[in-house]
């Protein structure tokens, strides 16, 4: 009875594709000036697996909706475009940053606080997902720029 069991499920687990081990690095959701609508978050995320993976979602209950975002610079100007996933390459590394690629977070429910960390959780193609507790930090002055 034991090996009839046993086996199936050990070759089960043997067949299985293993999951990208993806990992969120120096994650953070800006903070904005109370009343403001929309945010974005940024991270580097880190693929140890032999296979790329696609982040393909992303998702908090203090927001009404998140969408990965680029910018892309047309004719002059800089403009923000939704895209559809974000390849973490095999053994790599992809960063989500100011003017590049992030998490857009559309309708905030409350007023963002440094005192209070950000629910996000991120899901990917292989059917992994990652929920992160990110701090929420201010935006810092660019270097050499006086305010």
């Amino acid at each position: 009875m034991f090996k009839r069991a046993f086996f199936p499920l050990i070759a089960t687990l043997i067949a299985a594709p293993a999951l990208a081990k993806v990992e969120a690095v120096d994650g953070y959701v800006r903070l904005l000036p109370p009343g403001a609508p929309n945010t974005a978050a940024f991270m580097m995320l880190k693929n140890d697996a032999d296979k790329p993976v696609k982040l393909v979602a992303a998702a908090s209950p203090e927001v009404a909706r998140a969408e990965l975002h680029t910018h892309l610079h047309e004719n002059g100007v800089m403009r923000m475009r939704q895209v559809e996933a974000i390849e973490v390459p095999a053994k790599g590394m992809v960063q989500l940053q100011p003017g590049g690629l992030h998490v857009m977070l559309f309708e905030l429910r409350d007023v963002l606080s440094q005192d209070k960390p950000f629910p996000l959780t991120l899901t990917f193609d292989d059917g992994q997902s990652l929920t992160l507790s990110l701090p929420v930090k201010g935006v810092e002055p660019m270097k050499g720029m006086q305010h």
